[in-house]
């Protein structure tokens, strides 16, 4: 007969991850440092410990996995952006220097592979697919809190400011990639800085 404190262990035992979890879980680390259309189910079930048909009972097919995994990451991304807005309220100039600090500090690490989103419509150009669609909504509501960031500091052209923005984060993200440790993508916040200055200049 099993002892007290065996049952007390074993009630308070974190549950075992349900094999979607992790098959998301696995996923989203290949998607990401390899690339969506570079990985098969079978490397994912593989490394999942899962079998293919437990993969197919919780995603209907790749497509609808590789969104899945966006999805994910679109949350992640709206909760470090919003770890800036709410550390400096009322501050939107302060809020995005401070969310592109972070992204360059990011750009700088060995494993860096820039923005899942990005990535995602590079691989997916036709406009209906699954991915595409996740990765536009993203950016379409990035855009559009941007140009509204730019508004709130009193932009004289603030969709203008708000693109200028957005263009030096993709930036960022592709040249992160590219260059590394010592990139021009570690700036990204101060050249941000600049052009937040140049455009509140009467």
């Amino acid at each position: 007969m099993p002892s007290d404190n065996k049952i007390e262990a074993s009630l308070n035992a974190a549950p075992a991850p349900r094999a979607a979890d992790k098959i998301l879980d696995v996923a989203r680390d290949l998607f990401y440092r390899e690339g969506i259309r570079a990985i098969g189910v079978d490397e994912i079930v593989k490394r999942a410990g899962v079998t293919k048909p437990s993969l197919y009972r919780s995603f209907p097919s790749k497509d609808e996995l590789a969104a899945s995994y966006l999805r994910k990451y679109d949350l992640e991304f709206w909760e470090r952006f919003d770890e800036a807005v709410d550390a400096h309220p009322g501050n939107p100039r302060a809020q995005i220097i401070a969310f592109l600090t972070r992204v360059g500090k990011r750009t700088q690490k060995s494993d860096y592979r820039g923005c899942g989103m990005t990535n995602a419509a590079v691989e997916y150009p036709e406009r209906g697919h699954p991915a595409r669609i996740v990765s536009e909504n993203n950016k379409q509501e990035l855009r559009r809190r941007l140009r509204a960031m730019a508004a709130a500091m009193g932009a004289a052209d603030s969709d203008t400011l708000g693109d200028g923005l957005l263009l030096l984060i993709e930036g960022a993200y592709i040249s992160g990639q590219l260059f590394g440790l010592g990139g021009p993508a570690a700036a990204v916040a101060r050249n941000a800085d600049l052009l937040i200055e140049a455009s509140l200049k009467k």
